[in-house]
């Protein structure tokens, strides 16, 4: 069952999840530089929605963005 399993496939699905979570943290840190409010504190403490929403929104884009540009 594990003869099929290649390391070279091992570590490619760990690079591959390393650069994803990597560009996700990059979106991240570019979406709270360029926003004029502090993101966290209007999401945690000011339980504004529709920008927790419009975030949860932009990493699905990314997630999938980033899958196939992986997968091809």
């Amino acid at each position: 069952m594990f003869d099929a399993i290649i390391l070279a496939e091992v570590i490619s699905t760990i690079l591959y999840s390393a650069l994803g979570l990597g560009l996700m943290a990059v979106v991240w840190y570019v979406i709270t530089w360029i926003s004029p409010f502090p993101v966290i504190k209007e999401i945690e403490e000011d339980q504004n929605i529709a920008l927790a929403i419009l975030m949860g929104a932009i990493f699905l884009g990314m997630a999938i963005i980033i899958a196939a540009v992986v997968l091809s």
